[in-house]
């Protein structure tokens, strides 16, 4: 690694769980429908992460406008904050939140 902690990369993917087609800004990280996400960095972008597990999001946390969405690693355990994106489905935000 590099010695930087952050490394952008633009890179599309097809959703794990969803199946969705998501087209990468050098910031996505997780898939804008479902939400759900990938363990591939220990530093944002260096995909140095060798576990692969999916990342499911467990809750929401923050307050307007600053809200994160945290994952948490269904093979290792690890939880991650990632900051919600104007492209995230609302409804799915919504249900991870449990607000009815």
């Amino acid at each position: 690694m590099s010695g930087k902690r952050f490394q952008r990369r633009v890179e599309d993917f097809v959703c794990e769980r969803c199946g969705t087609e998501v087209k990468g800004n050098g910031y996505t990280n997780h898939c804008p429908k479902c939400l759900w996400g990938k363990h591939v960095d220990v530093h944002p972008g260096d995909r140095a992460a060798t576990c692969l597990g999916m990342m499911e999001p467990v809750r929401i946390e923050g307050t307007t406008p600053d809200y994160r969405i945290i994952h948490r690693c269904q093979r290792c355990g690890l939880e991650r904050a990632n900051v919600v994106s104007f492209t995230d489905s609302a409804e799915a935000i919504i249900a991870v939140a449990g607000i009815r």
